[in-house]
């Protein structure tokens, strides 16, 4: 299967749309607000300071997702990426599409020079996508994620 990697347009938004509709339906059964959820992802295409979508293509149709946003580090000098939003149809999944996504943004990030590392957030009970991120050499970090939500999904 030939994977063609590319920064996603704003033609992209449906299929985006539905991707992280089904991956919040699969890691955390929660049905999301479709309307909310189509504003979410059309102010990335509008405000690129927000982040990027990048989608990966097989035979003309999107099979896989992720999306950057960006952390500014005081302590580098520098922006680490953060990988959000990732999905991979099921019938395509432990085929390289994700490993494939990553090594794109991994390769853009290097050869950028002003970006200092690449972050997800991960489920604690998601073992088969720590698996999949570990043998991308990332690692833990030694930080744990506190939030205070003030909108529901």
């Amino acid at each position: 299967m030939n994977i063609n990697i590319r920064l996603a347009h704003i033609s992209d938004t449906a299929v985006i749309v539905k991707f992280n509709s089904l991956m919040a339906k699969e890691t955390e059964n929660i049905e999301l607000n479709q309307e909310r959820l189509q504003r979410g992802v059309k102010a990335i295409f509008a405000d690129p300071s927000k982040g990027e979508y990048y989608v990966a293509e097989a035979d003309g149709n999107v099979i896989g997702q992720l999306m950057l946003t960006y952390e500014w580090s005081d302590w580098r000098n520098s922006t680490f990426w953060w990988i959000q939003s990732v999905y991979v149809l099921p019938e395509h999944r432990q085929k390289g599409i994700f490993k494939s996504l990553y090594k794109y943004i991994e390769s853009l990030a290097k050869q950028r020079g002003d970006i200092c590392g690449l972050r997800l957030y991960v489920e604690k009970e998601n073992m088969r996508a720590q698996k999949t991120y570990e043998a991308l050499e990332m690692k833990l970090s030694h930080y744990q994620m506190m939030e205070a939500l003030f909108t529901s999904a």
